[in-house]
């Protein structure tokens, strides 16, 4: 913000944030990925019943219900924030250019109607 006169985002800065979440999202893509073959992987821990149990509810852990979908959800969430914030600097942009012709136009017809009135 500045002194009254509105609003001025910093395109550059906001650039920044984007790429930073293209970054954050690749990083949790391959969390995800991670965490999808460690649920695959059922733990050695041994044959007698409590220890195939534990392995079992373990994988169950690291399975799509577990932290692969909380990751691979939060990765959702990462991408869909970086698709509204780049969505929110195109509208932006485009009323910033919309905004600029508006106001050449008003400043190219307030010229137009000074040099008529200098002509009468």
């Amino acid at each position: 913000m500045s002194d009254g006169r509105g609003l001025r985002l910093e395109v550059d800065l906001l650039d920044q944030r984007i790429s930073t979440l293209a970054e954050l999202g690749d990083l949790t893509s391959e969390l995800v990925a991670t965490a999808s073959r460690l649920a695959d992987r059922l733990p050695l821990l041994g044959t007698a019943p409590p220890a195939v149990h534990l392995a079992m509810r373990l994988r169950e852990a690291a399975g799509s219900t577990g932290l692969a979908g909380e990751v691979e959800a939060t990765e959702r969430e990462v991408r869909e924030y970086e698709r509204m914030l780049a969505g929110a600097k195109s509208k932006y942009l485009e009323h910033e250019e919309q905004s600029g012709d508006d106001l050449r136009g008003k400043g190219e017809s307030a010229d137009s109607a000074g040099r008529a009135g200098r002509d009468s």
